[in-house]
Order: structure tokens, then C-alpha cells, then sequence
């Protein structure tokens, strides 16, 4: 793990998507984080040493989805199926998303498929009570929002990226996102077409690699729309704030079931400038807490004064 040092920092932003906004001052204390995302083979001596099951390995219940499809209740996970022609609607997910049944983190495309020889690319297909699962079990914790934000900017106030202002500077590539047209045209600028072993790019300015790109990370805050303004007084900027209440998250319905949204941290291998530019510091995104996919991952903190 690396520390990361207190401070305050801008939170948000007021130049991207609406619930980004408003941009605001916010401080942290001190506390250890993950040097990267929790790799398939850190997962894998969790399960080993606890026996846990994942959620997308659980087939669901029809009390907890009242309008599901009884051909639906099986065990499964949500994976990237790309088309293989031109896509005009962005607004309709469904044409690049496919539940997959048997889908899970050993199995991160559905049967068949494996995670020999991913040991160090980060696990996915791990809901948020998995998250947690793994974080108690090491002795640690989810990160806030503000924590994770914090950490991303490495340093960097006020920049666009983790690593500055310019998205590939003189055409590097400096995290596992999506080159060419989403979500039909993988042009692979990166080396990499899904996910990436962890410390494929450069480390931030705290040390802390994989903060943007490759896989969006669970974080400890329930989902709001917007940010709370600004304080009115230097004095009176945040300590260590958390997100709305748990009331306020819930998603729409579905299948028949209300389910609380937590803040996805940092974009993943499928943010592309033509549909999802969250490859920075201050995006965030819903995400319901009964959901996991190939593109969701996490790591860990410890909140601890620094020796």
C-alpha cells in the first residue's frame, strides 16, 4: 500500500457531466491505499482462505426480483459483447451488454472462457458486497469518494488528468482506455483490447497505478446527482465527506426491485471520447450494488496515521 499524505483538494468539476458538478474544496486525512485494483490472484487467495461466493455466482431469488423472467433467475454477470457493425443510438446499452449466464470472476466471458494467465489483471465480475468481503478479510476498507478522487490527482490540482491536461500526450497512451470509434471499433492504440495487467502505465504521482482506465473501482459513497456547493467560509470546508444518504440512491426498478446505487471511481477500458470520457479524476458513475460486470473492479484502504 501506498500513503497518501492529508490534504485539500477541488473536488468535482464544472466542465464535464452534470453530476460531477458543482466543483468544491474538500479535505482528507491521512491513509494507505492499494498500490493498484485487487488482481485475479489476490482474489483468488480470499475465496481460497474464506470460501466465499460471489454474487453473479448465486443464481437470484424471485422475492428479491418480483418481475423477472423465470428463465432469468440463474447465475450470471453482465459481460462486453461488442458489435460488429456501426452503432448510431448510444443512449441504448443493451446493444453492447449481454447477461451472460455462468459469467463470473473465474470465468470473466462466460463458460468456457478462464482467467489462466490473468493473474495480475484486476478481478472483475465482483458486486460491491464482494468488494467489501475482500476488504474485511484484509483488514481494510472501501475508499470514500473524496479519498479516491484525491489519490487519482496524485498531486496534480486543477488537471484534466491523472497525468495532466492532454488525454496522449504526443500520442502516448497513459491508461487502458478505448482507441477508435466505441463500441464497434477497437482500434487497440493501448496494447490492449480488455482489461490490462496492473502496472501496464506509469504509476501517478503518488505511486498509485491503474487510478484511470482499465477498471472502473467500487467505492464506500452511496450515489448522488450533483455535488453539495461549496462552503461559504475557508473554515468550513469538509473533513473526510461521504456521500448522500442511502435513500437518495436508489435506481429505477428493476425487475420489479428498488436497489441502492454506491460511486464508481475512474473509468475503465471502454471509455472512448465518441461515449464515455469518465477516464478522469472527477467522473463518477452509478452503479447498483446487486450488479457486477467485466469492467468493475476495486482495491482497498486503510485508514491509518502514517508511522
Amino acid at each position: 500500500m501506498v500513503f497518501i499524505e492529508s490534504g485539500e483538494f477541488r473536488m468535482g468539476s464544472d466542465d464535464h457531466y452534470a453530476e460531477e458538478k458543482p466543483a468544491h474544496r474538500v479535505r482528507v486525512d491521512g491513509f494507505f491505499m492499494d498500490e493498484t485494483p485487487v488482481t485475479n490472484a489476490q482474489f483468488r487467495a480470499f475465496v481460497e482462505a474464506t470460501g466465499h461466493v460471489t454474487f453473479a455466482e448465486i443464481a437470484p431469488k424471485r422475492k428479491d426480483y418480483p418481475g423477472a423472467l423465470p428463465d432469468m433467475l440463474k447465475a450470471g454477470s453482465l459481460v462486453f459483447a461488442p458489435p460488429d457493425h456501426p452503432v448510431f443510438d448510444l443512449r441504448n446499452w443493451s446493444q453492447w451488454w449481454a447477461f451472460r449466464f455462468g459469467a463470473n470472476w473465474r470465468r470473466p466471458y462466460g463458460p468456457g472462457s478462464s482467467i489462466r494467465g490473468l493473474d495480475e489483471h484486476p478481478v472483475v465480475h465482483v458486486a460491491c458486497a464482494d468488494a467489501e468481503a475482500y476488504a474485511a478479510w484484509a483488514g481494510k476498507a472501501l475508499p470514500t469518494e473524496a479519498e479516491w478522487e484525491f489519490a487519482a490527482r496524485g498531486g496534480l490540482e486543477g488537471a484534466e488528468f491523472a497525468w495532466g491536461d492532454e488525454l496522449a500526450p504526443g500520442g502516448r497512451q497513459m491508461a487502458n482506455t478505448w482507441q477508435g470509434e466505441f463500441p464497434f471499433q477497437n482500434l487497440a492504440l493501448d496494447g490492449f483490447e480488455r482489461t490490462s495487467p496492473v502496472k501496464s502505465f506509469a504509476a501517478n504521482g503518488y505511486g498509485l497505478y491503474d487510478m484511470i482506465g482499465n477498471v472502473w473501482e467500487w467505492t464506500a459513497d452511496w450515489w448522488s446527482t450533483r455535488h453539495p456547493a461549496d462552503a461559504a467560509k475557508a473554515c468550513c470546508v469538509p473533513q473526510n465527506p461521504r456521500g448522500g444518504p442511502k435513500e437518495a440512491s436508489y435506481s429505477g426498478a428493476q425487475a420489479g426491485a428498488r436497489i441502492a446505487q454506491r460511486v464508481l471511481k475512474g473509468g475503465s477500458h471502454l471509455c472512448a471520447p465518441n461515449y464515455c470520457r469518465r477516464y478522469r479524476p472527477a467522473a463518477r458513475h452509478a452503479e447498483a450494488i446487486d450488479t457486477s460486470t467485466s469492467h468493475v473492479g476495486f482495491r482497498c484502504v486503510r485508514r491509518e496515521v502514517s508511522a
